[in-house]
């Protein structure tokens, strides 16, 4: 008694408005950023186009004298009661365009885009890219204001987070729905889930460590809604994976708004595709021995022919510890930090070879990207040929150019088409073109350049053909 007595003693009164105050500036600050945002997000649907065969069928309905009723219309998008057949949400991010992620996309299939106004938009697919996991859909709508993006990079755990999103479709209306929590940790790992048109299961550059973690509820459905810091600013973008695979219960992750998030979103939002870096390296991860001597970093165990690992300098054995900088602990860092990187842009490897520390610098080439992109401004082909780096072509298997390492350097045929000069030349998807006329080419740019103007007949050298040269003759 006398314990309660002392303890109820030393509680002065102002202690607890106090603390009632210090809830209800949270609450305010909570209140206040979905106020700032929700006009900014938006619910996204995606709704299967009836195929041949497969119309709804309603069941007859007959009123209290037997006869017969008239079935109801099948509900439209624009009705609050219809569910689509994948539903997530979005953010604007310019006029009329909505950023949200590529897993709500799908083959013949239409997308619907609802407002906290409660107006539904038929929306297009701007841009596509399955390896940030971001697209944009372009609305026909006016006065939506973007959302104030921030920086992910200075995010601590234990921040107080805010998500906004379409939880399990309930935002049909376009109201989306709040959760908050703190920041759980950073740097996280998607978890891999393997198929047939990718069997490593890690399609995305989230699947190598870039993914906030929060323990903020995102249901099915918040993909593609704002994770936000008390300022209001969205600090990552929601996507609802599973903790496991296999797993029926998603995982709070978002991807984090950085500068491959901001690079990757200003080129969608124009219609572009986003580009990857590439080095050519196949990795093996450092022993246990090694890494309790405390060594960090990968082995290159080969190097692949043609690519810009062979030719900077790089030998098998090399341990790379460093990529610009940054500590490179396994392959899967490796991975990231060079993907991160446009092509042709210069990276500073540290590499230990022979116990001896040295700085070998890389101009990395372009990754080849699987999945449906969806590109809407590419470049213009020349007479029916584009071509790209020769390292983003791939066979179905995934495998680079056999001739790839007799070139040093070189473009690939990305795309002929029928009939054109360049399909009548002889050029198919995968060759491999040195030389226009003189010049060297090794970068689509430089392939431009050269042939830009060019009025007459185009003579092209091919690399490992049985037929080397190839004349285009002019037309579209």
């Amino acid at each position: 008694m006398l314990l309660w007595v002392s303890l109820c003693g030393s509680l002065r009164a102002q202690d607890v408005p106090a603390g009632v105050d210090a809830a209800a500036a949270v609450e305010q600050s909570l209140v206040g950023v979905i106020a700032r945002n929700e006009k900014s997000v938006v619910a996204v649907a995606r709704v299967r186009r009836e195929r041949p065969g497969e119309a709804f069928q309603f069941e007859t309905r007959v009123d209290a004298f037997g006869r017969k009723l008239t079935p109801l219309a099948p509900p439209q998008p624009t009705d609050p009661d219809f569910v689509p057949n994948e539903y997530g949400a979005g953010v604007v991010v310019a006029p009329g365009l909505v950023l949200t992620v590529t897993s709500l996309l799908g083959d013949e299939s239409d997308y619907y885009v609802t407002t906290a106004e409660h107006k539904v938009y038929r929306a297009t697919i701007k841009a596509a890219d399955p390896r940030s996991d971001l697209a944009v859909l372009a609305i026909d709508a006016a006065g939506l204001p973007p959302i104030g993006m921030g920086k992910a990079d200075d995010v601590k755990r234990g921040q107080i987070v805010v998500s906004l999103g379409n939880p399990n479709a309930v935002a049909r209306d376009g109201q989306p729905s709040a959760s908050w929590g703190i920041i759980a940790n950073l740097h996280r790992k998607a978890p891999a889930s393997p198929s047939e048109t990718d069997p490593t299961g890690r399609p995305t550059l989230h699947h190598y460590g870039t993914l906030i973690q929060t323990d903020a509820r995102l249901n099915l459905g918040a993909s593609g809604g704002p994770l936000l810091n008390l300022k209001g600013e969205m600090i990552g973008l929601c996507v609802a994976l599973a903790v496991a695979p296999g797993a029926e219960v998603a995982g709070g992750y978002a991807m984090p708004v950085d500068a491959t998030f901001r690079r990757a979103v200003e080129r969608l939002v124009r219609g572009r595709e986003v580009e990857y870096g590439f080095l050519g390296v196949q990795p093996a991860n450092l022993r246990s021995q090694e890494v309790l001597s405390g060594l960090h970093g990968l082995r290159v165990a080969q190097l692949i022919p043609g690519t810009p690992a062979a030719r900077c300098g790089l030998k098998p054995g090399d341990i790379i510890t460093a990529v610009d900088g940054t500590p490179i602990y396994d392959s899967d860092g490796l991975i990231l930090n060079i993907g991160r990187l446009p092509p042709e842009t210069v990276a500073r490897l540290t590499v230990l070879r022979n116990g001896q520390e040295r700085a070998i610098a890389v101009v990395v080439s372009k990754y080849a990207v699987r999945g449906r992109k969806v590109v809407t401004q590419g470049d213009a082909p020349w007479r029916g040929l584009k071509v790209d780096y020769a390292t983003a072509v791939v066979d179905e298997e995934g495998r680079l150019p056999a001739s790839l390492g007799e070139a040093d350097a070189a473009v690939a045929v990305a795309e002929v088409a029928e009939k054109s000069p360049a399909w009548q030349a002889g050029l198919r998807r995968g060759m491999l073109i040195a030389r226009v006329g003189d010049a060297r080419v090794a970068t689509p740019k430089e392939f431009a350049a050269v042939v830009r103007g060019s009025a007459g007949p185009v003579q092209l050298r091919l690399v490992g053909d049985a037929s080397p040269i190839r004349t285009v003759q002019p037309g579209t």
